[in-house]
């Protein structure tokens, strides 16, 4: 069967590599690109780049013409700002795209959500029956989960044949934002462990991701369901962050860090204040970034192994050293 597949995201970390292995297994790529956006991995892969907007739904419409599955991984990302801004694309932009797949004769919806949607809580082995919190920290996981409940109902009450993915952090070759910042600030000794080093990471390598993603486009039986997804290996915050220092040669952080009680005060005490002065950029402490250095975040990725088929083919150690190779031969080659 020929599959003729829509990335939105398409010049992002995870919509380059999803185009790519789309690609080397035959299917027709389409790649959905804001105006300016550097679109060289979609063009030396092979797919074809659409550019326009999220939001217009002329660019979506025309985007969707004979289009077998929709892989939706455009999001706004991050820890600070309105929630409204958060909303315009994570939330309104996906219904412009659902509605505008409505009647389509689509295989499949790939939604990139996030383990992020859960409580800003520890997590011991929490799967997806754990009910998802009505308010969250930030404008992020705020409308992620709005996301999420749109895209479901889409499903329910106009057969959008929707999957719900909700990847960990995701790490990999490529990513020009998040490790490039960790780097940086370990590199200044600006990274400090929160709590217990040892608690749990919810970290999954790109490629990983995208097999889960192809699997996820194949099984009829995923529509409508919702899968927890990492590289199913007890990752700890120490090991995860050992890894990238020792991998690109940056300061290793102190073993001991500061007390959990006292980096909530001091997130709840510094956001507060960045809010009243109007910042808009995050201060060094957030809820988000708290939650990453100091909770213990383990999930449950049973249900996406005996649905998909999903088992983690690329391991921790070996994801982590492509990563770090590919970012040191990016700093060589500047």
């Amino acid at each position: 069967m020929s599959i003729t597949c829509l990335i939105t995201g398409a010049t992002g970390f995870v919509g380059g590599h999803l185009a790519e292995a789309c690609v080397r297994r035959g299917h027709t790529v389409r790649g959905l690109a804001r105006p300016g956006s550097d679109t060289s991995v979609l063009e030396s892969c092979g797919a074809t780049v659409v550019r326009g907007d999220l939001t217009d739904a002329g660019t979506v419409r025309a985007a969707l013409q004979g289009v077998t599955v929709v892989f939706h991984c455009a999001a706004k990302v991050g820890d600070w700002g309105p929630v409204e801004d958060y909303r315009a694309v994570n939330v309104e932009a996906l219904r412009g795209l659902l509605e505008a797949c409505r009647g389509q004769p689509l295989q499949r919806f790939v939604h990139f959500s996030s383990l992020g949607v859960y409580a800003a809580r520890h997590h011991y082995g929490t799967d997806e029956t754990d009910p998802l919190p009505a308010r969250h920290m930030d404008g992020y996981t705020q409308t992620k989960v709005e996301a999420e409940q749109l895209a479901l109902r889409y499903q329910r009450e106009y057969a959008v044949p929707v999957v719900v993915l909700r990847p960990g952090f995701i790490y990999g070759p490529r990513d020009r934002t998040v490790l490039p910042s960790l780097i940086e600030k370990l590199r200044r000794w600006e990274v400090l462990y929160i709590g217990d080093n040892r608690r749990a990471m919810n970290c999954i390598g790109v490629g990983n991701l995208v097999d889960a993603a192809l699997l996820a486009m194949e099984k009829p039986e995923a529509i409508g369901q919702v899968y927890n997804l990492t590289d199913g290996e007890a990752v700890s915050k120490r090991r995860f962050i050992e890894a990238v220092a020792d991998g690109v040669g940056v300061p290793k952080p102190f073993w001991l860090g500061v007390p959990l009680w006292t980096s909530r005060f001091t997130a709840w005490w510094m956001e507060g204040l960045w809010r009243g002065i109007g910042a808009k950029s995050p201060p060094p402490l957030t809820q988000g970034r708290l939650k990453f250095l100091g909770l213990n975040l383990d999930f449950s990725i049973e249900k996406a192994k005996r649905e998909l088929g999903y088992q983690p083919r690329v391991s921790f150690d070996e994801g982590m050293r492509a990563t770090t190779e590919w970012y040191k031969r990016q700093k060589g080659a500047v």
